[in-house]
């Protein structure tokens, strides 16, 4: 069922999001980005702001506003060049939580979920292992019934909110022999023995973001944490990618909006060969060329917001929507950098931050090769 949105308290969410922001975030966020990782208690603010999972019925602690509301978190974060920041809370709040909401039994709502809203537990999602990336198939993590437990045995990489989590959803294989069918998923404790977290990893670009590698050694995980049923977490991994795709999309729209916003400030401002950058032919074409890209893709992404929320985005459409606005979020950012000219490679110029931050848009979610894969599919069947 659709959502009906009131734009009036659209806007008014939008304006508590962006004050929220401007008050906890802006002053501190450089530092962060220098130490490599945001404060734990930074969760608890967020929560407090009521910017955390903000869809989440009721029921189980949450506002039971419309979807959108949610999107609406991110973006502001992308647009105000928090990137890390965007991403972190999105795997907490529009693809864990979600994955909790749809699949999860009542017990284990009530447990998790209101902790998710208040920030009290930090969400996370490990399918990624070192050597199965956008090949879920080949995971090797291993969960072995034990009387009405688990044993959970393997490693994970990449996993966003991996320092500060305290619920991971763990995609294992449960029967080996099985391929697809043979992988479930699990609400793992992080408290629980048996449990351990690598390094933070270092990385190029959204570096306050908490990146890192988890491993499980004989970890006795409750049959309660099943999530679902046994067997059918390939099945659900597939039913739950098309929203973590359409938010990363949004987030791309957004974070280039900011960039652009900054870059036109800029033009406006520096002054070259005797005129305002803005008044040459080169800079006016490549904002008007940019402007065009973002326009394009922000009207394609409401679409497919509007879609979601009727419960009718395919999977191939939020492929697209994924693949055409992070590959312009990345066209836009390195157009963007281009026009600040050397100042734009320094790290004083948030432009800088911009550019590098975007880059893993196109590979995680699912890479832009495997996003055009499913696109293809759709159109013209198997290879």
């Amino acid at each position: 069922m659709t959502s009906v949105v009131d734009k009036e308290e659209l806007e008014m969410f939008r304006e508590s999001v962006i004050k929220a922001l401007e008050t906890e975030v802006t002053p501190h966020y450089e530092a962060w980005e220098k130490s490599g990782i945001v404060p734990r208690e930074l969760w608890n603010t967020l929560g407090n702001a009521g910017m955390l999972c903000v869809d989440v019925p009721e029921d189980w602690g949450g506002c039971g506003a419309p979807f959108l509301y949610s999107v609406i978190v991110g973006e502001e974060m992308a647009r105000m060049g928090f990137g890390a920041l965007s991403t972190n809370v999105m795997v907490h709040s529009d693809i864990v939580a979600p994955y909790l909401s749809h699949i999860g039994n009542e017990e284990q709502r009530q447990h998790w979920l209101p902790k998710m809203v208040s920030g009290e537990a930090v969400g996370a999602i490990a399918m990624t292992e070192p050597g199965a990336g956008s090949d879920l198939q080949a995971i090797r993590t291993n969960a072995v019934k034990d009387g009405d437990d688990y044993i959970l045995n393997g490693s994970k990489t990449f996993i966003t909110n991996g320092q500060h989590a305290d619920m991971v959803i763990v995609a294992a294989k449960t029967d080996p022999k099985a391929g697809a069918r043979g992988i479930s998923l699990f609400l793992v404790d992080t408290s629980l023995p048996g449990y351990s977290k690598g390094r933070n990893l270092d990385k190029i670009g959204q570096h306050s973001g908490d990146t890192s590698e988890l491993f499980f050694s004989d970890m006795r995980i409750p049959g309660s944490a099943l999530l679902g049923e046994e067997g059918q977490g390939f099945m659900y991994l597939m039913r739950e990618l098309p929203r973590e795709r359409l938010v990363i999309g949004a987030l791309g729209v957004a974070a280039a909006r900011g960039a652009l916003d900054l870059t036109i400030t800029y033009a406006q401002e520096r002054e070259l060969f005797g005129q305002k950058l803005a008044q040459l032919q080169n800079t006016r074409f490549e904002i008007a060329r940019m402007e065009t890209d973002c326009r394009v893709n922000r009207a394609f992404v409401d679409e497919c917001i509007a879609l979601y929320e009727k419960g009718e985005l395919d999977a191939a459409t939020a492929s697209m929507a994924k693949y055409s606005a992070t590959e312009m979020q990345c066209r836009v950012a390195d157009g963007c950098l281009q026009l600040f000219g050397g100042y734009g490679y320094t790290s004083e110029y948030p432009i800088s931050r911009a550019f590098i931050d975007a880059r893993v848009q196109r590979i995680y979610g699912g890479t832009s090769e495997v996003m055009k894969e499913i696109i293809a599919r759709s159109v013209l069947g198997k290879a």
